[in-house]
């Protein structure tokens, strides 16, 4: 019999120890929401020992099978693989004919965790632009897919492991975690103890806007350089281009001395909390995120009615040195026109894109510029839904909405072009999204904002921006850019 559940005596925190502590080989996937959002956000969902690993560089694939020494190449779109791998998982349940049972349902067959790069969506759009193709080998697209999966449900505080493996298959799952906990909880030095402890919000750290990056972290912008893209942008839209451009620059540094990706991951759980939280091991390198924002969500099965939604941000204020300036900065961020005017813009065109895979006249604006609080930082979500076509695939629902429109701007084609154009460095993961979908048709993607890239050889990366209109301050995009930095730089730090 393949298929079941089962329970494994493991808190969220000695969990999250335990799958950090396994080697390289086991390829984690870990997204972690840290109960950080009620319900919208009660689960804790990872894989390792993946049963196949594919890597797209371009229409190049690298497919590695559990079991299999060497990698083998084929060609063809990734997206495309994507689906008949979905497909062909849902057919084994249907030739069971077996009903997912158990906590989370809609993972209890295993799910294809996926993290995708900004540059993905070359391989689909026809995106006029004259850059050279980059000469750093990051892949386009890492798709992992599981037979089971390990959650935690915060609001249950419970874990299970779920799949569609043999039972002595789960079972050996379990040993491994409960083995792993106890290995990671001998060898935890102080420091990674107390950054495994519970997630909470950590004192308020001071936001004001820097006037330049700190030491040791290099940006392929100076202040003067992202200043004039800015005015680029802006000329652009005075032009009547675009409406709306979401212009980055990319941060490189190397972290401190015996700071590893698991330890920064450890930091930003304790310190800055995220929804969209994530740990992935890609080859020789790691992917951490700390990401507050839902690209896609899409809820229900195929055949039964799904629903999907995006949850675009825009607008952003620092946190106040004490309550005082919570209010203040709070009720500027409400009052400002310019960021709801961001806000709306991106909503228009999330509205565009599902509109492109939904029942015509059932998209909608669930929710418009509501006021989120983090520990360093205020923004502006709003939701939009639609009710989905029946037969939509995963690729499609990707090519329809891929990239977020929200780290693009609007028009979304035309907006991408100009930053091509102005940016001098691709993106990657950073601006990308990270997520899961499911053989049923479920899914949950972020988007990547607030997300860390480390290369084999120790060094790490991470794209931050913000939304430019007609009106944006050039000195202030830039000093915004710098405040979304800051937690993660600090997290790069040996200072706790």
């Amino acid at each position: 019999m393949r298929g079941g559940v089962l329970e494994v005596e493991l808190g969220a925190d000695e969990l999250v120890g335990a799958l950090l502590s396994l080697g390289p080989e086991r390829r984690l996937h870990l997204l972690d929401s840290g109960g950080a959002r009620g319900a919208d956000a009660r689960l804790l969902v990872a894989g390792f020992d993946p049963s196949e690993v594919v890597e797209s560089y371009g229409d190049e694939l690298r497919v590695c099978e559990r079991g299999r020494g060497a990698a083998l190449t084929r060609r063809g779109p990734v997206l495309s693989l994507l689906d008949a791998r979905l497909a062909e998982m849902r057919a084994a349940r249907t030739r069971l004919q077996a009903r997912p049972g158990g906590p989370c349902r809609w993972l209890a067959e295993g799910a294809c965790v996926v993290t995708l790069s900004y540059e993905l969506a070359r391989q689909f759009l026809r995106l006029r632009t004259t850059r050279p193709p980059s000469t750093r080998r990051e892949p386009d697209a890492v798709l992992a897919f599981f037979d089971a999966l390990v959650i935690h449900d915060y609001a249950r505080g419970r874990t299970f492991i779920n799949g569609a493996r043999p039972a002595h298959g789960l079972a050996e799952m379990r040993e491994t975690l409960l083995g792993a906990a106890q290995s990671a909880a001998r060898a935890l030095p102080p420091s990674d103890a107390a950054a495994a402890a519970a997630p909470s919000v950590s004192p308020r750290h001071t936001v004001e806007s820097p006037s330049g990056l700190p030491p040791g972290v290099s940006s392929n912008f100076t202040r003067a350089e992202y200043e004039l893209a800015v005015e680029r942008v802006r000329r652009h839209i005075f032009a009547g281009d675009i409406y709306q451009a979401n212009l980055t620059q990319q941060l490189t540094c190397r972290p401190a001395p015996g700071v590893t990706p698991e330890r920064v991951f450890l930091r930003l759980r304790r310190e800055h909390p995220a929804s969209f939280a994530a740990f992935v091991r890609r080859g020789a390198g790691a992917v951490v995120s700390a990401s507050p924002e839902r690209f896609l969500r899409v809820q229900g099965e195929e055949g039964v009615g799904r629903v999907v939604e995006a949850w675009p941000i825009k607008g952003t204020r620092p946190r106040g040195r004490d309550a005082a300036g919570d209010v203040r900065l709070r009720a500027e961020l409400l009052a400002s026109e310019k960021d709801r005017a961001e806000n709306v813009m991106i909503v228009d065109l999330m509205r565009n894109d599902l509109g492109r895979v939904c029942r015509y006249g059932s998209v909608e604006v669930a929710e418009l510029c509501a006021l989120q609080e983090h520990p360093t930082l205020f923004h502006l979500v709003s939701k939009v839904r639609g009710r989905m076509l029946e037969g939509v695939t995963a690729g499609e629902l990707l090519r329809a909405a891929f990239p977020c429109g929200s780290i693009t701007g609007a028009p979304k084609l035309r907006a991408m072009e100009i930053l091509d154009a102005v940016e001098t460095a691709r993106r990657g993961v950073s601006m990308g999204s990270i997520g899961y979908f499911t053989p049923g048709g479920a899914a949950d993607l972020s988007v990547a904002i607030r997300t860390l890239t480390f290369d084999a050889e120790g060094s790490a990366r991470l794209n931050v921006g913000g939304g430019v209109v007609a009106d944006s301050d050039p000195a202030a995009e830039y000093e915004e850019t710098l405040v979304k930095a800051r937690a993660l730089l600090r997290a790069l730090r040996n200072d706790e």
